[in-house]
């Protein structure tokens, strides 16, 4: 009999024992759950969040694409600019030394139709450079004339100057 209720005993153990493992199983299961529903919303928020910084970047990706193509912009209108430029600069040099052609062919041509003392006295006021520059425009036949009636020795630094070339600047 003792036997008997000790078996009795063991059974009623080994039940409820198994009771509460299945109790066990039941209460890890639904904490099990939770954890789950706590990692799906953690990734459900990983991923807005990872949308949201992937939109961020497309849009800062949109902008900097069109603040290249304004700068790009910008940058063709400055160079049309600088070349605009560049054509005015060459237009102006040229101009001037149509300018200076000019004058220096009416100051050559003034020269030219002087008496020979009187342009002699003239030029042999003007400083060495000038006066080279003018003789040099004139005929040599002209030149030749002028010099035999100037100073044979402002005639003489000039035809220095003159056997230099031009052009005539502050050369000693």
């Amino acid at each position: 009999m003792r036997l008997f209720i000790i078996i009795f005993i063991s059974l009623v153990g080994l039940n409820g024992a198994s009771v509460d493992c299945t109790k066990i199983f039941e209460e890890r299961k639904s904490e099990l759950l939770k954890e789950v529903e706590k990692i799906d919303e953690a990734r459900q928020s990983f991923e807005a969040l990872r949308a949201a910084s992937n939109a961020l970047f497309d849009k800062q990706r949109e902008s900097l694409k069109k603040q290249r193509e304004d700068l790009n912009a910008t940058m063709q209108k400055i160079k049309a600019k600088e070349e605009n430029i560049k054509k005015l600069i060459e237009e102006n040099k040229k101009l001037l030394e149509a300018i200076k052609g000019a004058k220096d062919d009416k100051i050559s041509e003034s020269y030219a139709k002087m008496k020979d003392s009187a342009a002699a006295n003239i030029l042999q006021e003007l400083p060495i450079n000038e006066a080279a520059a003018v003789l040099f425009t004139l005929q040599a036949k002209k030149v030749s004339k002028i010099m035999a009636k100037m100073d044979p020795k402002k005639a003489s630094q000039i035809t220095q100057r003159l056997r230099k070339g031009p052009p005539f600047t502050d050369i000693k």
